[in-house]
């Protein structure tokens, strides 16, 4: 029996082209930023980090995982950073290889980098610094150093001065991510790192003009996102922001008073995306961010052991562009999968992932060994080994 057009299912929209800005993205998957200990214990990207992002050129966006804009920044070790030549020149090889694509012939994915200052969230051990935060509050936690795991120490309040400094960091930073040949660059507000402390009441104690009313509060993080776009474009920058999430002892206070204010002010420098963190089963304002964000608002939202497992995240990325988002990041199909976004629009099987440990470790294993699908997947036939979507059984990380 024929077929006619009406009788096939319709395209998913994760499938469709989108545009950010100036690029021309060719479907509305990003690859969110994935921490994995990858880089040299000086911060260098190598192969092994240029190998992993070429293997995952055919998503619409990368966000390259977290980035140290400075030394004292740096919150674990083995990540990447963006504040020194062999740095600059390591992710070059990166962003030149996703360039080239997975098979060596063009067209891969854009691609941003995330700045992440570590704030509190640092080890001298690992940076050789005492951390610097907006207050003296220490980290509930331990951190995984070079030495093994040890407890957080208790950071030094930023000066007036010091405050102004990371500015700059980030300003620097942003610079040498463009000569780097990235896109752009992901301010990361979110997961309480140094920015979403400033935004908390919890890590935020201070009474001059960084700390105190909301208004104070949201301040660094609108001055780094006005300095960085001042130095590369706003069209070359994105800022992420988890509301409500309380990654890395962060504890907000006055949640639905932040973002608010925060969307107001960032909307008035005009940054080219929001890539928002929901809490899993709630993607609480997605409607609102949606009204009060004019610009691409990227959605990321945590998934179940269940949602993963049944789809990939597929089913909940979709619901996510029907509630408003333009692009939809996801993380740990990225991770498993180097040809994710073929696996989801076949409805192909997907990889299982391996030992969570096997995340943060050097060396290719869990990181550039997952297979791809072998060619009658690639060209959309249905291997004999493929089961209806109830018989994947990935493991959620």
């Amino acid at each position: 029996m024929t077929h006619t057009q009406q009788d096939l299912p319709p395209v998913s929209r994760l499938f469709e082209p989108a545009a950010l800005g100036g690029l021309e993205l060719p479907n509305r998957l990003v690859m969110a930023p994935l921490t994995r200990n990858r880089a040299g214990a000086d911060g260098v990207p190598g192969e092994l980090m240029a190998v992993h992002y070429a293997q995952r050129a055919t998503a619409g966006l990368i966000i390259a995982e977290g980035t140290a804009p400075s030394a004292v920044g740096q919150a674990y070790p083995n990540i990447p950073g963006i504040h020194t030549p062999e740095q600059i020149a390591g992710w070059r090889r990166v962003t030149d290889a996703v360039r080239a694509g997975a098979d060596g012939r063009g067209g891969g994915a854009a691609m941003f980098l995330q700045l992440e200052h570590g704030g509190r969230v640092g080890h001298p051990d690992t940076s050789g610094h005492v951390p610097l935060a907006p207050s003296a509050v220490r980290l509930p936690e331990q951190l995984r150093t070079p030495g093994g795991l040890r407890d957080a120490p208790v950071p030094r309040a930023m000066t007036d001065g010091g405050v102004r400094s990371a500015v700059a960091d980030f300003r620097a930073a942003a610079r040498n991510a463009v000569e780097a040949g990235f896109a752009g660059v992901e301010v990361h507000a979110a997961n309480g790192f140094l920015p979403h402390q400033f935004l908390a009441r919890g890590t935020n104690l201070r009474t001059d003009g960084w700390g105190g009313p909301v208004e104070n509060r949201i301040r660094f993080t609108v001055e780094v996102v006005r300095a960085v776009a001042g130095a590369i474009g706003r069209e070359r920058v994105g800022v992420r922001v988890s509301p409500g999430v309380g990654v890395n002892g962060i504890e907000e206070g006055d949640t639905e008073a932040i973002y608010p204010a925060l969307l107001a002010a960032l909307a008035e420098i005009g940054p080219v995306y929001l890539h928002v963190l929901y809490a899993h089963g709630q993607p609480r304002g997605i409607k609102e961010h949606r009204t009060a964000w004019r610009g691409t608002l990227i959605a990321n939202q945590q998934l179940s052991r269940e949602e993963f497992a049944a789809d990939g995240g597929k089913g909940v990325a979709e619901r996510l562009l029907a509630e408003g988002a333009d692009l939809v990041s996801l993380g740990r199909g990225f991770l498993a999968n180097p040809d994710f976004v073929e696996r989801l629009r076949t409805d192909a099987p997907l990889n299982e992932i391996r030992s969570e440990f096997l995340m943060h470790v050097q060396g290719p294993e869990g990181y550039n060994d997952y297979p791809a699908l072998p060619p009658a997947h690639a060209t959309g036939a249905a291997p004999a080994s493929a089961g209806p979507r109830g018989d994947r059984r990935p493991a959620a990380a």
